[in-house]
Order: C-alpha cells, then sequence, then structure tokens
C-alpha cells in the first residue's frame, strides 16, 4: 500500500474500515446531506467538497492524531465501495469515547451497521484497551437503539451531553 493510502484499521467478512482522507471528500459531503443523518445526528453544514475536506482535517484527522482513534470510513470490502463511517468520538460532556456509525440508507437493514460497530467495539477494547465506551442516540432513532444493543450496549438513562443539544439516550458498554 503507497505512503498515501489511507490507513486500514480492521476488516470483517464483508466490510473494511479505514482512515478517511481528503480523497474521501465527495462521498463524506453526500453522506453528511443525507436527510436521515441531519434528522438523526446533526446538520454539519457541510455544503461543498472543501467544507467536506476541512470535516475531515478538523475531525476524524484530528482525532487520529490526538486520540489514537476517530472517524473511519466504512466500505464494502470486495468492492471498495463507501457505505457510511463508523468509530469513536471523544466528546466533550462524556466521559468516555462513544461509538458512532452512519450509513447510507441504500445500505440499511443488511447488518452492516452492526457488523461493523461490533467489529469496531472489540478493536477498541482488545487493541486500543479503552475502559468503556459508551453510545447515544437520539430517543426517536429506534434502528440506531437497536445498532447499540445489537453489539452489547446497554441503555442506561437520559442525559444532555451539552447545554445546546437535546437530550439523549445514553448507553454503556460494562
Amino acid at each position: 500500500m503507497p505512503a498515501s493510502s489511507p490507513t486500514a484499521i480492521l476488516e470483517t467478512e464483508r466490510l473494511r474500515l479505514r482512515e478517511l482522507g481528503e480523497m474521501d471528500a465527495p462521498f463524506i459531503l453526500r453522506l453528511l446531506n443525507e436527510p436521515s443523518f441531519i434528522k438523526n445526528i446533526v446538520d454539519k453544514k457541510v455544503r461543498t467538497i472543501k467544507q467536506a475536506c476541512n470535516y475531515i482535517n478538523s475531525g476524524p484527522i484530528t482525532s487520529y492524531r490526538e486520540n489514537g482513534f476517530g472517524l473511519y470510513l466504512v466500505e464494502l470490502k470486495e468492492e471498495n465501495i463507501p457505505i457510511g463511517m463508523c468509530g469513536l468520538v471523544k466528546r466533550k460532556g462524556l466521559d468516555y469515547p462513544d461509538i458512532g456509525y452512519a450509513l447510507l440508507p441504500e445500505h440499511w437493514s443488511k447488518g452492516y451497521a452492526v457488523e461493523s460497530a461490533s467489529a469496531l467495539l472489540n478493536y477498541a477494547q482488545k487493541v486500543l484497551e479503552l475502559e468503556q465506551i459508551v453510545g447515544i442516540t437520539n430517543p426517536e432513532n429506534e434502528g440506531s437503539a437497536r445498532v447499540l444493543e445489537k453489539i452489547g450496549l446497554k441503555y442506561e438513562r437520559m442525559i444532555q451531553v451539552t447545554k445546546d443539544m437535546p437530550e439523549t439516550k445514553y448507553y454503556v458498554s460494562k
């Protein structure tokens, strides 16, 4: 693999999770502007390729450097087709990294979210040796809650991560 290629983090039977790079900006632009992403996660207000590059550099790439983890591109292994993101985010307002994921709607209900999130949780615990992983989800997002439960996280309570965020469901890995 050439030095400029993004680092592969892990592979599952069907998926590869790898670091994001600026070459992924067109995909990230599409994902962040999906109505489901805006409704269930947040409107990042990324509307151009340049803004997508800035998002990648200031978010995931900075997190890789500062935390040793971040959000990763999820791609179909055989076809090298990007289908979403899955990773760990260290947020102000949370004591532990939280697992996050988002897939393009045409890839929902195929087990990809559970497959990628489960593999990432295992990686976080066994390779990164993180003490605890948490998950947060919009209370109306039942699909995301099911993914967190299927990978072994348990609902604990409703929390408000920051003053400007609405209350969210909080899940823990222990």
